[in-house]
């Protein structure tokens, strides 16, 4: 155990870090012992630079599979190739609508305090995705919107442009390592964006794409191969349908499938600052999931009130021993 694991164990002992503490180690405890663990992400946590600690967790077999948003596949790979254009905004809470459209006018797309630069991100990969995809449709052939981004990363397309160190790209440490993942109502993204705009200018046809419906079909099968012994975990870092269209494959495989003996997910932890009301499902406490066939009454489940960028590193952190 290193210096950010001491400084965990010594400090934090109560509330919320005392939550963080107990799934980290439930967490490592349960990947040390075979058992499996999906990550998925949801908010802006590639452009928040995630990269930096989940392409080791990848790279150290921490993690088996990860869900993510459209904005979270394509936005890693932004990082990528135009780190060095990116401005950041310290004091955007008191941006005026003038000065928003000042950034618009500039070319930058503001994510809180980063503004993603329009044409050294967004165009630049653009380019290379469309190129995919015509291949694809010369070769009668259709994959997912991920293998589309791991065929651009594997075959070097982009190697001439990297702007930080690759070690950091969550993204390129999953496609070396053909990581399983699922990429549910990848539509609403940039890329999902640019895909549609190919077709109504007849340059491409959307059969070249696997849809969401086969994204459930394949985790299906890949948590009957998967659930066995330890069983598979669950990590969810944000709310909406990173996590939301995962976690559902237990009760379909359950009730909707008939196959009774399947097992629910092991663990479960999030990451969340939503608040129990409104009929908030981000919001809703862990034990909400067991009426729905989710998780069991003895499932280790945690919830961890607080922002993401500071909670999954050093969670991270400690499951890696650093």
């Amino acid at each position: 155990m290193s210096h950010i694991s001491k400084f965990i164990e010594k400090y934090y002992k109560h509330f919320n870090s005392a939550t963080l503490l107990d799934a980290a180690g439930a967490y490592k405890e349960h990947v040390e012992n075979g058992g499996k663990m999906m990550v998925t992400l949801a908010g802006a946590m590639s452009t928040a630079e995630i990269g930096k600690s989940l392409a080791e967790m990848i790279r150290r077999d921490k993690v088996h599979i990860i869900s993510c948003t459209g904005a979270n596949l394509e936005e890693d790979v932004f990082n990528l190739v135009a780190h060095s254009k990116y401005k950041r905004i310290p004091d955007y809470r008191d941006l005026s609508a003038n000065q928003e459209q000042e950034l618009y006018e500039k070319g930058y797309n503001r994510v809180t305090d980063t503004c993603i630069p329009e044409e050294e991100a967004l165009r630049r990969i653009e380019v290379f995705l469309a190129d995919k995809w015509k291949k694809a449709e010369t070769q009668n052939k259709r994959f997912f919107p991920h293998e589309y981004f791991y065929q651009m990363l594997l075959d070097g397309d982009l190697k001439d442009n990297y702007e930080i160190d690759p070690k950091d790209s969550w993204l390129l440490a999953a496609a070396e390592k053909n990581l399983p993942i699922i990429v549910p109502g990848w539509e609403d993204s940039t890329c999902g964006n640019f895909f549609a705009s190919a077709i109504i200018r007849k340059e491409i046809n959307n059969s070249i794409l696997k849809t969401g419906i086969e994204y459930m079909v394949e985790l299906v099968n890949w948590y009957k191969d998967n659930s066995k012994g330890k069983g598979v975990g669950f990590y969810q870092i944000g709310g909406g349908i990173a996590g939301d269209f995962p976690i559902c494959v237990v009760p379909m495989m359950i009730q909707d499938l008939q196959w009774e003996d399947t097992p629910f997910w092991s663990y479960f932890c999030q990451i969340s600052d939503s608040t129990t009301s409104f009929g908030s499902y981000s919001g809703a406490v862990p034990n909400e999931k067991i009426s729905w066939g989710k998780l069991e009454k003895n499932t280790p489940k945690y919830i961890i009130e607080s922002d993401a960028t500071i909670v999954a590193p050093l969670m991270f952190a400690y499951i890696l021993g650093l």
